[in-house]
């Protein structure tokens, strides 16, 4: 099994204009996996792009819910509802360009599945994916809104998905799709590109990537600071890569092996 992760700035521009989408991009990664399907087992996991993001830092999702007016609480539901459907729509999208392109893709809510407490995933009933799987589907989850028993909600993001989902079904690859071609000493205009990186050294690139740089603008999970240290807990379990998603081949050369990019050794 392979958990490939469609970043949102793969299939959309998130600075651009709202629930913009790259479908010729996101039908080249799907003809890409399907040149391993079926003989591959696959899930997808995919971002928020320009879909999800604007609403939930509108409305402040990552706020929560407790102690506020009965006027804010109502403003805040209301951002969970629009960002949900606001992702439903992101991932109609690229479900619709999988079975375009002949892959049996099925779209799988996340926040139906998942419980968060604290900002982290503490339950998932993955069962349904898994019988997908076994029938031969390729689920596509997403980056969501959810419940959490804390703070009332939250943003899931797709990261902790896949470090959840990693955990469960030990995928033999774990590929992340980005619009860079890895992981950077530094900003990837500036930086150095990272061939491998053993997880001993995730947390001192953190470190410097901190000093660098603020997180993502417009990206309420975290950047590449997120992802990075989501990488250094699925490594326990996969191997993981990241590549450049919007690169035709870049995909299929991770999947391979020989692919150019960052690999993370365990």
């Amino acid at each position: 099994m392979i958990i490939v992760k469609l970043g949102g700035s793969v299939f959309s521009d998130k600075k651009g204009s709202p629930e913009n989408f790259r479908e010729n991009v996101v039908r080249s990664i799907a003809r890409e996996i399907g040149e391993f399907y079926p003989d591959e087992e696959f899930i997808i996991v995919h971002g928020g792009g320009s879909f999800g993001h604007h609403k939930a830092e509108k409305y402040g999702i990552r706020k929560g819910l407790i102690g506020l007016s009965s006027e804010l609480l109502f403003f805040r539901k209301k951002g969970f509802s629009l960002t949900h459907h606001a992702m439903l729509r992101a991932s109609m999208k690229i479900v619709e360009a999988f079975i375009g392109e002949g892959l049996p893709a099925v779209s799988v809510s996340s926040s139906s599945i998942f419980l968060m407490d604290s900002n982290r995933v503490v339950y998932g009933d993955v069962e349904p994916v898994r019988k997908l799987i076994e029938t031969g589907f390729i689920p596509v989850l997403f980056g969501d809104v959810a419940v959490d028993l804390a703070k009332g909600v939250d943003i899931l993001s797709g990261d902790q998905i896949i470090t959840y989902l990693t955990k469960l079904f030990k995928p033999r690859k774990v590929i992340f799709l980005m619009d860079v071609d890895g992981i950077y000493d530094g900003k990837p205009d500036e930086g150095t590109l990272l061939f491998e990186i053993s997880v001993d050294e995730i947390d001192g690139l953190i470190k410097r990537l901190k000093s660098l740089s603020t997180p993502d603008e417009g990206d309420v999970t975290g950047g590449i600071v997120n992802k990075l240290m989501e990488a250094k807990e699925i490594a326990r379990f996969s191997e993981v890569w990241f590549v450049n998603g919007k690169v035709p081949g870049r995909l299929s050369g991770a999947i391979r092996g020989d692919g150019f990019g960052t690999r993370i050794r365990g």
